[in-house]
């Protein structure tokens, strides 16, 4: 699963109801009799046990607790053997094994104010990109249209800044459904005030080839200076394309412009 997209909520239908795989065939491990858990010990702290074990290097213990956890229902566990799926983090990398628990997740839903929120969008927005990509060789094909829904949910129930931005990037683009410019910056302008350097960058170039060429390199470049070093790339591309095609009055408005700029600035 690609990184940046789990930053990471109740879905209508899945389409698919689909369970947490069961433990590898063999005799489960057992756990330290020091630690005083054991597969009958309560959710809770199966998956304290499982947390220290994973802070600690001892992944394969961490797997197990969380595996016994989940199967007693506990959100959290569930979300963190997922993420351990979708990274090979600990276990053999299987997108559609942490599909499959994302799902679960999803379709179990959350209560307004519950601690299982985080989770549950969480699980969304992972979700939302695996059917942004589809899963090869498996039964999970692209549906743009879901992801769009999906992204759409956790930008507007939950005011998700990574789900705005990429519903946003989806608008632009067309993806899963007709090109929509002013809903695109709408969402854009949201993840932005929410602190997302790339929503601010993009939205930068949005208004830029509209017209607003001093206003749209500041927000580049403010963005550029404050963005993670994953976002770098892209957003330089994005910015020196944009100066390229600017005069050099306007580069350096801009420029000194951009000193003060935050994601959260107005339009």
């Amino acid at each position: 699963m690609r990184a940046g997209e789990l930053k990471s909520l109740k879905m209508a239908v899945l389409g698919m109801s689909l369970a947490v795989g069961a433990p590898a065939a063999g005799p489960a491990r057992a756990f330290d009799p020091s630690a005083g858990v054991t597969k009958e010990s309560g959710p809770f702290a199966l998956f304290k046990f499982g947390f220290s074990a994973y802070k600690n290097g001892r992944k394969d213990e961490a797997v197990e607790a969380y595996r016994y956890a989940a199967e007693k229902g506990h959100t959290g566990s569930r979300w963190a053997l997922a993420n351990m799926y979708a990274y090979g983090d600990g276990v053999a990398e299987n997108d559609l094994e942490a599909f499959k628990i994302y799902s679960e997740i999803a379709q179990q839903g959350v209560e307004p104010g519950s601690e299982d929120t985080g989770y549950f969008v969480n699980a969304l927005i992972a979700l939302a990109g695996y059917y942004r990509r589809g899963i090869p060789d498996s039964p999970v094909q692209a549906d743009l249209p879901q992801a769009r829904q999906l992204y759409f949910q956790a930008a507007s129930t939950f005011g998700i800044a990574e789900a705005q931005f990429q519903l946003a990037r989806m608008l632009l683009s067309g993806e899963g459904g007709t090109v929509n410019v002013q809903q695109a910056k709408k969402w854009l302008n949201r993840a932005r005030k929410n602190g997302h350097a790339g929503a601010m960058g993009v939205f930068g170039n949005v208004i830029f080839q509209e017209g607003q060429t001093v206003r749209g390199l500041a927000y580049m470049t403010a963005a550029l200076d404050q963005c993670s070093p994953k976002d770098r790339p892209w957003l330089q591309s994005m910015q020196e394309q944009a100066f390229s095609l600017a005069t050099e009055d306007d580069r350096r408005v801009a420029i000194a412009m951009a000193q003060n700029m935050h994601p959260q600035a107005d339009e």
